[in-house]
């Protein structure tokens, strides 16, 4: 007999919804039918959507980023996730640049995710490599990490990646079964001033150096063979030339992830009265380059958030080096986009960063064998957010309009969400398999 079943949802299937039921049995999902099978317990999803858990490939819980820490830990992010209908999140080690390091960076990482009510992922993070790149790359699968994240910038705090790297870590994805992330901006065309304010934040980081170097690296991909996926894409000018030079590796080796962020705000943002709380990297773009993002948002392969919130005290910062760049989107990502884009996001948030983490088909997906993460979603009359369960003291999006509410979150069969009321429950930690595909 099976635990459970949802009965009275619309599921969502390859591309479209069924009315039929879902059946739950030790955490897994046992069948997706209309016929009618004994269970212990049976939850009405009254008409709601029933989609897979949404994964967010891109958070950062208990970041340390030198005098500041995000405000959402391992426990608090993990909870404010469950409420927008995440299910599974990959979070990130600490920068380091050799296997040495990296086993320690993990260790500490592994102790921080303790508390998460969500199941997990770890992406290696690269920082200035020292010694051999393969012995790094060893070390990393060993540990059950089979993503690795560089940057192509941040010189002046030692966190770049060369490109003569990034070129030997493209090949190595090939033999190693491991994907390649980047955090893509010229660090060339970057300008640091002491006397920057926050209004400067575009002036520093401009548009320019994100689609130079995003082509560059879609090159490299091209020369090597390997795979990378491209995080947090600000720049509609920047996916428009993805597509028009890449479009023959553009989301089959060359992923592309964008954040909400860059789909709902303008740099005019940064000019309000509240302009500084804004402030995260890359930064906001123009109206004409949000519109790019919005129209061409087929080609963008998955969404994460990004979460990295400081409190707002943090933020109150007279010149922008003294600001710790970063803001929370994880609670309100799904609702904020589906009301502007509707079921075209739901693959971006389930299928998408599933196949890409190495999650699929264990995650992302309603079929049996499948882990029972289930987002149950309803649709209602048009309200403005005003709740926030972060521990971070304010939202970007609170006050912004959308049409449905996560009403339930089930993380391997298990309620984490039941109808608004959140329970705790213990995470694991997935250790990864390798990254082929």
């Amino acid at each position: 007999m099976d635990d459970l079943k949802i009965i009275n949802g619309a599921v969502y299937q390859n591309g479209d919804f069924y009315k039929t039921n879902v059946y739950i049995k030790d955490g897994k999902i046992t069948a997706v039918s209309s016929e009618d099978r004994p269970t212990k317990d049976t939850y009405d999803a009254a008409n709601a959507m029933v989609l897979p858990g949404f994964i967010d490939p891109h958070v950062h819980f208990s970041l340390d980023v030198g005098g500041h820490t995000t405000a959402d830990d391992f426990a608090s992010g993990s909870r404010t996730a469950a409420f927008g209908g995440v299910t599974t999140f990959v979070d990130f080690l600490d920068p380091t640049s050799n296997a040495r390091d990296l086993k320690e960076a993990f260790e500490k990482r592994r102790k921080l995710s303790e508390s998460s009510t969500l199941d997990y992922k770890l992406h290696a993070t690269m920082k200035n490599p020292e010694g051999p790149l393969e012995k790094y790359v060893t070390t990393m699968r060993e540990l059950g990490l089979d993503t690795l994240k560089v940057f192509t910038t941040y010189s002046e705090s030692g966190r770049r990646t060369q490109d003569i790297a990034i070129k030997r870590l493209l090949e190595l994805t090939k033999s190693h079964g491991f994907l390649l992330l980047a955090h893509i901006e010229n660090d060339d065309l970057i300008t640091l001033k002491d006397s920057f304010t926050h209004e400067d934040l575009t002036k520093s980081r401009p548009s320019e150096s994100e689609t130079v170097e995003a082509l560059k690296l879609a090159d490299f991909v091209k020369t090597t063979g390997g795979r990378l996926y491209m995080v947090h894409m600000s720049s509609g000018h920047t996916l428009k030339a993805l597509k028009h030079r890449h479009s023959d590796i553009l989301n089959s080796r060359f992923f592309v992830e964008s954040c909400p962020q860059y789909l709902l705000f303008t740099r005019d943002c940064l000019h309000k009265k509240n302009g500084h709380l804004y402030t995260f990297a890359p930064p906001l773009r123009s109206g004409m380059e949000r519109h790019y993002l919005q129209k061409h948002f087929e080609a963008i392969h998955t969404i994460g958030t990004d979460h990295a919130p400081f409190m707002k005290k943090e933020k109150e910062k007279a010149h922008l080096k003294d600001i710790p760049l970063g803001i929370g989107s994880i609670e309100h990502t799904f609702n904020v986009l589906y009301h502007r884009f509707g079921k075209a996001l739901i693959d971006k948030m389930t299928l998408n960063p599933a196949k890409r983490m190495g999650l699929f088909p264990k995650k992302g997906i309603l079929q049996k064998g499948s882990d029972a993460d289930i987002a149950i979603v309803k649709s209602r009359d048009p309200y403005h957010i005003n709740a926030n369960h972060s521990a971070c003291d304010y939202s970007l999006y609170t006050g912004l309009e959308v049409s449905t509410t996560i009403v339930s979150t089930l993380s391997r069969g298990r309620f984490i969400l039941k109808d608004g009321q959140f329970i705790k429950q213990k995470g694991q930690f997935i250790k990864g398999e390798g990254i082929d595909d």
